[in-house]
């Protein structure tokens, strides 16, 4: 991952990945979306960083993550990496 990278994993059913997709869509970050449902690969690794099966998982460049986090989780956390 890049300096400032977010990686998020989920699921095109999934309202939680979409609600997260949209916000960092409307604030203008960048972040690589790996689909869980394209790749059992990509559900492992979802997994194996989070613990749980629970989607989505975002991954942030200081190595910690959030699983299905709220809104207001991922702004604190993105205001924390002075990325907004």
């Amino acid at each position: 991952m890049l300096d400032n990278s977010i990686q998020m994993y989920g699921a095109d059913w999934c309202r939680d990945c979409l609600r997260t997709k949209r916000q960092l869509d409307g604030l203008g970050i960048a972040y690589d979306y790996i689909d869980v449902e394209q790749s059992a690969d990509a559900a492992d690794a979802a997994k194996r960083i989070s613990g749980r099966t629970n989607i989505p998982v975002v991954v942030y460049a200081d190595g910690s993550h959030h699983v299905e986090p709220s809104n207001a989780d991922v702004e604190a956390k993105l205001r924390e990496l002075q990325l907004i």
